[in-house]
């Protein structure tokens, strides 16, 4: 069955596939250059949008490193909840400046301090240093975030296909070693929960042309693992964690994507666990669709679903 994309996200995925393909063969250049090139592909979409009243960085001390974490701040209130958000890019590239819009989009319209965490990437640092590091940063604005404006008792997670597995997991974590409430609740934006995709979602939304590729997807997990026992640990592969007592969740879930059949997956398993959950599908969307709120309604749409949502979860 043909799927079509939205008109305007077609254009997005045109002008992005062109965009990366100026730069020939991402494999045949380092880790460095390929991070180099994702930030020059990624620029013309974070232009525009909201302005913030104040924007902030600052380091949270960790085990392996002090973490670097961008505050944006759209005012007026001086204490507000927090979106904690964790970029994506298969764990191995992008950054708080490719994800700069999409997180004052989150700040201005939820009315949230949205805490953006530059996490250690992929395979200079694998499985599990960028979760540890998440999760310290979550223990740090719960004990210290009032000193930042932010109510340390309305504190949301949430991230984009590889930020969303962080995100998941570390409420994972966080509940296994008795926090279960530090976290109100998960914003997850298709996200990856499992090394696995089925042949029909490979065959149908995984080939060359889509934003997300099996072949971007195989690579990406081999950055991440330090090896293939990584993949049985639940705290990877979500799908497969004990789901009870995690906070509500939000999927955000594009029709067109290989990941999409890992969102619905999840969605079932939350709720069989006793979670609060709402999947959002988004039709004639693809991989990476929020990036493209500046051309496509769906997108701006895909927002204002996720900040109601977060009002009513404050």
């Amino acid at each position: 069955m043909k799927t079509e994309l939205d008109p305007d996200i077609r254009r997005f995925v045109t002008e992005m596939t062109a965009a990366w393909a100026r730069y020939g063969d991402l494999a045949a250049v380092s880790h460095a250059e390929a991070r180099r090139i994702g930030e020059e592909v990624r620029a013309p979409w974070t232009r525009g949008g909201p302005r913030m009243a104040a924007i902030a960085e600052l380091k949270v001390p960790a085990a392996n490193g002090p973490v670097r974490v961008r505050c944006y701040d759209a005012g007026p209130e001086e204490t507000k909840p927090a979106l904690i958000y964790l970029h994506g890019g298969g764990w191995t590239l992008f950054s708080l400046d490719t994800h700069d819009r999409v997180m004052r989009e989150y700040a201005s319209r939820a009315a949230v301090m949205v805490v953006g965490v530059d996490y250690a990437l992929s395979p200079e640092a694998k499985y599990p240093v960028a979760l540890e590091q998440v999760v310290t940063v979550a223990r740090y604005l719960a004990e210290r975030g009032a000193e930042l404006g932010i109510d340390p008792l309305r504190i949301a997670l949430g991230g984009d296909s590889a930020g969303a597995n962080l995100a998941i997991s570390a409420c994972i974590r966080l509940r296994d070693e008795g926090h279960s409430r530090l976290i109100r609740a998960m914003v997850l934006n298709y996200g990856v929960f499992d090394r696995r995709s089925s042949g029909e979602s490979q065959r149908r939304f995984g080939g060359s042309g889509n934003m997300l590729t099996n072949e971007e997807m195989k690579s990406f997990w081999r950055n991440y693992l330090r090896d293939d026992r990584d993949a049985e640990d639940p705290l990877v592969c979500p799908l497969r964690a004990d789901l009870r007592g995690l906070p509500r969740a939000l999927l955000v879930v594009p029709e067109c994507d290989l990941l999409t059949e890992q969102s619905v997956q999840l969605a079932d398993r939350l709720a069989a666990a006793g979670v609060s959950v709402k999947l959002e599908m988004y039709r004639g969307a693809v991989h990476s669709f929020l990036e493209a709120v500046s051309i496509a309604p769906i997108a701006d749409r895909a927002f204002d679903d996720t900040a109601r949502w977060l009002l009513s979860s404050s």
